[in-house]
């Protein structure tokens, strides 16, 4: 007679999984419940909209602690569990957490509510041989003058207290940060700010420790290598500069104005830029230095990624071309799906010969349209030109329901 199993012993009610397991459930609910009120908004009764007023905020309180706890388990998981739910309720709540995590409120009895934020500049750099790590903003001058610049330049408020990390990270560093780690670096960041004494902050020490991953570039070869400023802006939280109007124009001006602010930015401080950054490693040591836009902690590390993807897919694609004339080359643009991964596929033709295969992730949230318009056009710069859609790539990796891109 075979013997029961043994039983699964239950998690106790007290236990730190099963907690972690409710916060992570109710996380997710809530971000759902908001998310469908607020596209629902314009038809909800009185009493659903107390009741969402209520949601948000007992929402706010749970990812505020989560945050201070530094509960990435449970945040990665509600962002998990809402992906499967809801394309509206993982934004929500991606959005939320990213934005959580990269800002801090400081409120003291008798003084004005201080706000303090996570931003990051992307900017990739060309050179010979690569970046020397040893010469990462070793440049004491061009550091305090970098610095000054954010305040002088109208990037941050002229009444903002502004610091800069003294450190270009690559993206293998950027990635590695959660989103418990991050905000424990901005408490540190913002402690650095108020207090007159010195003090640890390991959270950003950790951030910096091991160091870039090698690229592997000959002292020959022309390298183009993504790196990160990070730095931190501490503000009054009604400061005028940061409020963007409420009309659609004017809010419009103020961006703009923003971005023609940062534009010339980075033409009068790019060389301090370089000064940081050191120089190449071959023998011409010059440094040539493309940015993307200033944003918070998350939103940069997304356009960085997404550019060098872009990068990434343009060089595998030039060198498959080989000896093919851009001209009797075509191109295919569809979705896929890997190992539940959503992904962007590119594939390059001469024929019936199928030149190249390549991948670029897929947000579910992202703009189809704007992501296959993109890799046109990064497709005409080297020349390629016939370029169709698809429904599909299947498992199989054949294009389904093939059009021209009009």
């Amino acid at each position: 007679m075979p013997k029961n199993k043994r039983p699964v012993p239950r998690k106790s009610a007290n236990s730190p999984e099963l907690k972690d397991e409710q916060q992570t459930t109710e996380l997710c609910a809530l971000a759902l419940d908001l998310s469908d009120g607020e596209f629902n908004n314009d038809i909800v009764a009185e009493s659903t909209r107390a009741e969402l007023a209520q949601k948000a905020l007992d929402f706010q309180r749970l990812l505020r602690k989560l945050l201070n706890q530094g509960k990435d388990e449970v945040l990665y998981g509600a962002i998990e569990l809402a992906r499967d739910e809801s394309v509206d309720g993982y934004r929500y709540l991606r959005t939320a957490v990213e934005e959580g995590a990269a800002s801090l409120l400081l409120r003291r009895e008798g003084a004005p509510e201080m706000e303090i934020d996570a931003f990051a500049i992307p900017v990739f750099v060309h050179s010979q041989g690569g970046l020397d790590p040893a010469a990462d903003f070793q440049d004491g001058d061009a550091y305090e003058a970098l610095l000054a610049s954010f305040n002088d330049a109208g990037l941050e408020s002229p009444k903002a207290k502004v610091v800069l990390v003294s450190h270009a990270y690559d993206l293998t560093e950027f990635e590695r940060v959660s989103y418990g780690q991050l905000h424990s670096m901005v408490r540190e960041a913002a402690q650095s700010l108020t207090e007159k004494k010195i003090t640890a902050a390991p959270a950003l020490e950790r951030s910096m420790a091991a160091g870039w991953t090698s690229a592997g570039f000959g002292p020959d070869d022309s390298a183009v290598e993504l790196r990160f400023l990070l730095g931190f802006s501490l503000k009054r939280a009604d400061d005028a500069f940061y409020q963007v109007p409420a009309g659609e124009k004017a809010a419009d001006a103020y961006f703009a104005k923003r971005a023609e602010r940062y534009q010339k930015w980075t033409e009068q401080y790019g060389a301090l830029v370089a000064r940081c950054l050191g120089r190449g490693r071959g023998a011409d040591p010059a440094l040539t230095l493309n940015f993307l836009y200033q944003d918070l902690f998350f939103g940069a590390r997304a356009q960085g990624q997404s550019e060098y993807d872009m990068l990434r897919i343009l060089s595998e694609l030039n060198q498959a071309l080989g000896a093919h004339a851009p001209d009797q080359v075509g191109a295919i643009i569809a979705p896929t799906d890997v190992d539940d991964e959503m992904l962007l596929r590119v594939q390059l033709s001469a024929g019936a010969e199928v030149l190249a295969t390549c991948d670029k992730p897929l947000d579910i949230t992202a703009d189809l349209e704007v992501e296959v318009d993109d890799l046109r056009d990064a497709l005409a710069s080297i020349g390629i030109e016939a370029v169709s859609v698809a429904l599909r790539f299947d498992s199989q990796g054949q294009a389904v329901d093939v059009r021209p891109l009009g």
